[in-house]
């Protein structure tokens, strides 16, 4: 499927359109789990899915509609919780339910609205609460004399 987009177009060209394509797929599934009754009473669930579809976009690294075991590890290092490689295996293990070495948007989906506290719905719940109170300061830090020194 990529391989014909890249013999037509390259470089920034192709990438847009895999983007683009990734986000269609990804809006299609979140149009299923808005009209899914299991989910009826949750709450603000259109603003929830696409804040996961932002989320998932930016860490799948390869277009390719999956998080896998490299892309988890960027994440978790993005989010300031670098883990082992045995750490991530068993966090996808834990999303997948065993079934899968790499992470559906479904799997994120229904990890992120279920109720089961996964390590990595952890980490992105704590990511977003961090990024809300904390503010990073902007700019250069301040001039300090030797005496402030430790």
């Amino acid at each position: 499927m990529s391989g014909a987009l890249s013999n037509r177009f390259q470089g920034g060209k192709a990438f847009g359109l895999l983007k683009a394509r990734q986000e269609r797929r990804l809006a299609e599934i979140n149009r299923e789990f808005l009209c899914d009754q299991k989910y009826s009473d949750e709450e603000n669930l259109p603003e929830k899915l696409t804040a996961f579809k932002e989320k998932y976009m930016e860490f799948d690294l390869n277009n390719e509609g999956e998080i896998d075991l490299m892309s988890l590890k960027r994440m978790m290092e993005k989010l300031g919780v670098p883990k082992t490689h045995l750490e991530m295996k068993k966090m996808i293990s834990e999303v997948t339910g065993g079934v899968s070495d790499t992470i559906s948007y479904r799997d994120f989906v229904n990890m992120m609205l279920g109720k089961r506290s996964a390590v990595l719905k952890l980490v992105m719940m704590f990511e977003g609460k961090a990024n809300e109170s904390s503010p990073k300061p902007a700019g250069p830090p301040p001039e300090r004399d030797i005496a402030s020194l430790p």
